[in-house]
């Protein structure tokens, strides 16, 4: 984290080792949160967040950015703080985002990061994907606001880990006390043979995530190209891998429809972007964590699919 985000940490009092960045998710909104607090979410987003801030007895706030690239905007965080009222407690960041694969560049950091400091947020940033970006190195809100910023990732996605259940939280100490009890009601602690990995991981596979990345990133060019020329819309994902893609018109803005159908008819698996919040209506979205032979089927079989209709 010193080298990858400016910031650091003190493993014995700010950290917190977790079954994966999920149980760290759960676990920091139960030790933050005290009913009715409320979380402001950008969406379209990981629908986890919903359900975890409502159990932990906090309302959902969610702003779509369906309108501004995907991407939330100062002045956008700024009015809806305003309408939100008092009780607004934090914001819940995933960037790269999953489903829609976007960004925040530094300069688009900083200007959150002014709003977020003038109304005293806590921010809590899920940066599972951040070794997985495109276009431009990742940076974290962690950096301009260290003493604000509850830091979850872990190595899922960075190490293809996923079975593995391996994530942390990274935060002032000042915040952590019932972050760790929640953990430790939960889970107790994680088990060794995942610890033992990420340890391997962690010092002998730090560049492994650049083979990763170079993967992803060609497979996302070929996923984008074709999937506009059947008539999808999107914005370009500039990390994780996942494409938010919007349902060409002729098929109806119905997307638990259109997924099913093409489910059917196709064989191929979509998520109807309903599911991610406001904002993600008529949208379908695509993983591309597949090899290249699959990702050319699934092409070839959603081109038979639109001649079909």
């Amino acid at each position: 984290l010193a080298a990858s985000r400016q910031v650091g940490y003190d493993p014995e009092t700010e950290v917190i080792v977790t079954d994966g960045a999920t149980e760290a998710i759960t676990a920091t909104l139960l030790g933050l949160l005290n009913p009715g607090d409320k979380v402001l979410v950008p969406t379209p987003v990981f629908s986890l967040y919903f359900t975890n801030i409502e159990m932990a007895g906090g309302e959902v706030v969610m702003i779509d950015t369906s309108d501004t690239g995907f991407n939330l905007t100062p002045e956008r965080l700024e009015a809806e703080i305003e309408a939100a009222g008092d009780q607004v407690k934090a914001i819940m960041l995933n960037y790269p985002c999953n489903p829609t694969g976007r960004t925040y560049s530094k300069a688009e950091l900083t200007a959150l990061a002014e709003v977020i400091k003038k109304h005293h947020l806590l921010a809590i940033c899920d940066e599972i994907y951040s070794e997985l970006t495109y276009d431009q190195e990742h940076f974290s809100l962690a950096t301009l606001l260290p003493g604000q910023v509850i830091l979850i990732s872990g190595l899922s996605k960075s190490h293809a880990m996923t079975g593995y259940r391996l994530g942390y939280i990274a935060a002032p100490a000042s915040l952590l006390p019932n972050v760790a009890k929640a953990h430790s009601f939960m889970v107790t602690c994680v088990d060794n043979i995942a610890q033992d990995a990420a340890i391997e991981a962690l010092t002998k596979g730090l560049d492994d995530p650049k083979e990763f990345k170079a993967a992803y990133q060609r497979r996302r060019d070929f996923m984008v190209d074709n999937l506009t020329k059947l008539g999808f819309e999107m914005a370009v994902p500039q990390g994780a891998f996942y494409i938010f893609a919007k349902i060409p018109e002729k098929f109806g803005s119905g997307d638990f429809a259109f997924a099913k159908d093409v489910a059917k008819k196709a064989r191929v698996g979509l998520i109807p972007g309903s599911v991610f919040g406001k904002g993600s209506a008529g949208y379908v979205s695509f993983s591309y964590a597949e090899a290249d032979d699959k990702l050319t089927e699934v092409v070839k079989r959603l081109g038979e699919y639109v001649a079909q209709l």
